[in-house]
């Protein structure tokens, strides 16, 4: 029998980039990114369950939070590409 929902799992970070991600797409023409009109529901169910889970969205220093968030989550930049440079100099 299958499971009747899906559960997604998000860090914290993830959620707040992901929320403030959705919410400028929303704001967006949709058409343009979105080719099926069936796929703005589930976006819009996402965006409504994260927008109650994360009660930061609403705090002063929101914009900061997120940047902090956004910096945990980007990968880290890979030292051995300069390192294999300075190896063939």
């Amino acid at each position: 029998m299958e499971n009747p929902e899906i559960i997604i799992r998000l860090s914290p970070d993830e959620a707040l980039v992901l929320s403030d991600w959705l919410e400028q797409v929303q704001m967006t023409d949709l058409s343009r990114l979105v080719d099926d009109a069936a796929v703005w529901a589930p976006l819009h169910r996402i965006a409504g369950t994260l927008d109650k889970s994360l009660l930061g969205i609403f705090a002063a220093d929101y914009a900061e939070r997120l940047e902090a968030a956004r910096s945990r989550l980007r990968p880290v930049p890979d030292d051995s590409a300069s390192d294999e440079e300075g190896a063939d100099a």
